[in-house]
């Protein structure tokens, strides 16, 4: 497994990237991952994950997280699920895409909600991963669903409410 963390702000402390790293393999974990997987976390300020936001999703604002799944039944990308191929490439990581998490929304909703900046920390991280796997909240059942995953594994390390 390769986590690749990139703070772009200069604001984050090594013991909260610990934390990204811990909640990342809890969450895989929970999933029934194979541990043969590689992630990139990227931290960037209001501006950057604005830009990207208007950039890929045309909205205008910043977000506080953002997510590039690789396996999001892209035409484009269909080779690389070719079974012929992955019976060859078994034993190459699974790719499952980019989350990009906004300090300044981060350190924002801590304060709103009235909890610590690591548990919006890991709250977006898990968020942003369950995002990589499928996993949605469009509707009231898939939000449910999420977001009682989301607090279990939080719960489950310490970051609770």
């Amino acid at each position: 497994m390769d986590i690749a963390l990139y703070d772009e702000t200069e604001r984050v402390k090594q013991q909260q990237l610990d934390l990204v790293k811990k909640l990342i393999l809890a969450t895989a974990k929970e999933l029934g991952l194979d541990q043969n997987f590689e992630v990139s976390i990227t931290i960037v300020d209001n501006d950057r994950i604005q830009e990207i936001n208007r950039e890929y999703r045309s909205i205008d604002r910043p977000t506080d997280v953002i997510s590039f799944a690789i396996e999001d039944n892209d035409e484009e990308f269909e080779w690389i699920f070719d079974e012929e191929i992955n019976e060859n490439t078994n034993d190459l990581p699974r790719l499952l895409g980019d989350i990009f998490i906004s300090i300044d929304k981060i350190e924002e909703q801590a304060s709103d909600y009235g909890h610590s900046f690591e548990r919006e920390f890991g709250f977006l991280t898990v968020h942003g991963f369950l995002h990589l796997n499928g996993f949605d909240h469009q509707t009231a059942e898939e939000e449910k669903e999420m977001f009682s995953l989301q607090e279990k594994i939080l719960e489950e390390n310490g970051l609770e409410r």
